[in-house]
């Protein structure tokens, strides 16, 4: 019961920041704060909307006998064209925040780049690990258990339909980790084909991977009623919707 009677408790709150109008626009819906339980990310256009956002925090808690704990809170400036040469402090409860250029919520590593560079490296290093592992201890089962040990543990690749912004290098390091965790627990040469091995052991390959993640997250945002989500879905000229498009495009047959 905590979660939602924690929900509960700081409903209040949400209701105080949407009241006070400030905030940042998502293709016309203002939007100024993110919750999950107790991980809240504000959102303001300028130091001097985010500090308006941090009085109403104070206020509620004060009047709720809550207290926060500034050395787990941190600020992100998201880089822009003509940056501030000085950033004026922002103060939670008295005490300045630090400022960071890359912050973890609820898993996915967000840069002040808004590249996803260092989130597919997290990803990647979490193959690795799980496919290590698959390989060294269930060397000696059966391929149809190790087909379903690959694809409770290395398709779950987390936040991949959030990625919009990233190098070529980036992707194919994690492409080829994917690949070769396949290898490692079926103990394949590094040389065979990799669409070859996933159509023969009914697996997605990490183009289908993409399609199928990019598919679901889009159907759940087209479905939701979310205010954020719908603005989103809205969104079409997006870099998240134009990434997406790219996964799903026709493939050009050749005339002969």
């Amino acid at each position: 019961m905590s979660p939602a009677l924690f929900s509960i408790y700081m409903d209040g709150l949400s209701h105080a920041l949407t009241r006070t109008g400030v905030g940042c626009s998502i293709n016309g819906t203002m939007a100024n704060h993110i919750a999950y339980a107790d991980d809240m990310v504000l959102l303001a256009p300028s130091v001097g909307a985010m500090r308006e956002l941090l009085a109403e925090c104070e206020r509620y808690a004060t009047e709720h006998n809550m207290t926060y704990n500034p050395d787990k809170s941190e600020f992100m400036l998201m880089e822009a064209a003509h940056m501030p040469v000085h950033i004026p402090p922002l103060l939670l409860d008295g005490v300045q925040l630090r400022q960071v250029h890359k912050v973890k919520y609820l898993g996915h590593i967000l840069l002040s780049t808004l590249k996803d560079q260092n989130d597919i490296e997290r990803q990647r290093r979490a193959t690795a690990v799980r496919a290590n592992m698959l390989a060294r201890r269930f060397a000696k089962c059966s391929n149809d258990v190790k087909r379903q040990l690959f694809l409770s543990f290395c398709t779950s690749v987390y936040t991949v339909e959030l990625w919009a912004d990233y190098t070529c290098a980036a992707i194919s390091d994690l492409r080829v980790q994917y690949n070769n965790a396949w290898r490692a627990l079926f103990r394949l040469p590094p040389w065979c084909s990799a669409s070859a091995m996933f159509a023969e052991g009914r697996a997605p390959g990490w183009a289908a991977l993409l399609r199928s993640r990019s598919a679901t997250a889009r159907k759940a945002i087209y479905v939701s009623s979310n205010t954020l989500l719908s603005a989103v879905r809205e969104w079409d000229a997006s870099p998240l919707h134009e990434r997406w498009r790219t996964y799903h495009k026709p493939v050009e047959l050749g005339s002969g």
